[in-house]
């Protein structure tokens, strides 16, 4: 992903609410399957990676994108930006 890819998808994402929270419960099956059915369904998400979670923020987003093949866009505070490329036919994908 190039910068300027990168630079569009955050624009995006800035007025996206985050859809989830990571937080001590750690990273969950139910978890990794929601997040992945919501970007199926979005290709963009937002999620909170709260301190409880006791993890560095930019390990905890790695750890969540390789367990959804997804790519992290940003992590800006604790907030990650993960975005996947949906594989439905019928939904009007994320142009760069």
């Amino acid at each position: 992903m190039t910068s300027k890819q990168r630079s569009n998808l955050k624009s995006i994402a800035a007025t996206m609410k985050p859809i989830a929270q990571v937080g001590k419960e750690g990273i969950g099956e139910n978890l990794i399957k929601s997040l992945s059915e919501a970007l199926e369904a979005h290709e963009l998400i937002k999620v909170n990676l709260l301190p409880a979670s006791g993890e560095d923020g930019d390990n905890l987003a790695m750890n969540i994108a390789d367990l959804l093949h997804a790519e992290v866009v940003a992590v800006i505070g604790r907030k990650a930006i993960f975005y996947r490329r949906s594989s439905r036919k019928d939904f009007k994908h994320i142009e760069f």
